[in-house]
């Protein structure tokens, strides 16, 4: 079974898959478009996927040749908000509109994938459930929940499952793994300030909600670096603030939001009635109000205990013991792939995909240019994960 041999090829189409979806990105709950281009790819193999998964989700399974067990594959396919910078020939034509966080590549990896198990489905047991996935970037609607909701991991049972994210940070070629927490919890929350607006030449008839506001984001801060230990990770952050009308008048109202990352249960569960107190407490000692809303998102990306030494073995058969990373440290990005792990044993890792000498640019930035190349190395993971699992 000549896997890299299959893979090359296909890779033609699996590298025009990829920047039709790049030229083409849409936002959560948005992607009619993008999912019906996946369900012509599968049916042009031969499959017949499902449609309107949990919205618009996709699903197909590739039966093999004899009775066995259930793997399934994960990959998203929503694009963020974000202006591209690129300059590629194929860079976004929705205004505002870009994959900035890989999802394009995931995307044609697993159809990529698809297409090389279509090949060989005579020569294992057992089938793979090709799972695409919508909706990943919204924390409080996202589109895991919705396909499980919808019976994603059943209809063939799912025994096991497998998916993988895109890593700026790590040269093409390299491959990341860790046993336990990948990716971090993630929730959100709003505050508002209420003050009292006055002329502003004459603060003292007023209440600056924006002064508030000021001090409220100071002493968030100091959550994590006074009430949580430094043996834990977590993150607050403040992402927008609105508030203010005219220069010259002292701004009565002020909305700001954020989110909350971390990877202990138990710290996680004290963030809200720490942030609560501070905003209460800041805007009373002011003389203005605060109120907080508080969303739970996703819990963390775990790995299964049991699982994660074949992924790994698997990673290093592909890339070498050389190139697969143990990073020391989860990241504190969330992933609604945690939903998945908390119903089946599931296991996560990280691709590559700095072309050599390029400039570093994170997840959700505009000028984000991952190697296509890489998407060799990511179709051979995850076939031979899969087919792993089921010749266990």
């Amino acid at each position: 079974m000549q896997l890299q041999a299959l893979i090359q090829k296909h890779f033609d189409q699996i590298i025009a898959d990829r920047r039709y979806l790049h030229q083409h990105p849409e936002l959560s709950h948005q992607e009619v478009q993008t999912a019906a281009y996946i369900a012509k790819q599968l049916r042009a193999m031969g499959l017949e996927p499902r449609t309107g998964v949990g919205e618009n989700g996709v699903v197909a399974v590739i039966e093999g040749a004899r009775p066995g067990k259930c793997v399934a594959l994960r990959a998203d396919f929503d694009a963020l908000p974000i202006v591209e910078s690129t300059g590629l020939p194929f860079s976004s034509e929705n205004e505002g509109v870009c994959h900035a966080c890989g999802h394009d590549m995931h995307t044609a990896g697993l159809l990529g994938v698809a297409r090389v198990l279509c090949d060989i489905r005579d020569q294992f047991s057992g089938c793979v459930k090709l799972v695409f996935q919508p909706a990943e970037e919204d924390v409080l609607n996202c589109g895991a929940l919705k396909m499980i909701a919808d019976g994603v991991l059943e209809n063939p049972k799912v025994d096991a499952m497998f998916g993988q994210h895109i890593w700026p940070y790590y040269p093409s070629g390299k491959v990341a793994i860790r046993d336990g927490a990948m990716m971090a919890s993630s929730d959100r929350f709003h505050i508002t300030i209420h003050g009292k607006s006055s002329h502003g030449s004459a603060p003292e008839s007023g209440i600056d909600a924006i002064t508030a506001a000021a001090q409220v984001i100071s002493a968030l801060q100091t959550i994590v670096s006074r009430r949580v230990s430094p043996l834990d990770s977590a993150v607050v952050t403040i992402g927008t603030i609105h508030g203010g009308a005219r220069y010259n008048v002292i701004a009565d109202t002020v909305k700001l939001e954020g989110t909350c990352r971390n990877l202990n249960p138990e710290v996680r569960n004290k963030m809200e009635e720490r942030i609560r107190a501070i905003v209460e407490g800041v805007c009373t000692g002011m003389g203005a109000t605060g109120e907080l809303e508080y969303f739970r998102g996703y819990s963390p990306t775990v790995n299964n205990h049991e699982l994660f030494p074949l992924v790994l073995e698997t990673i290093k058969e592909v890339v070498g013991e050389e190139n697969t990373v143990i990073p020391e440290n989860s990241a504190l990005g969330g992933e609604d792939f945690s939903y998945y792990c908390e119903k089946v044993p599931c296991v996560y890792f990280w691709s590559g995909i700095l072309s050599p000498g390029a400039e570093v640019y994170p997840l959700h930035n505009g000028n984000l240019n991952p190697d296509e190349g890489s998407l060799a190395t990511t179709v051979e993971i995850m076939t031979r994960c899969a087919l792993n699992f089921l010749a266990k």
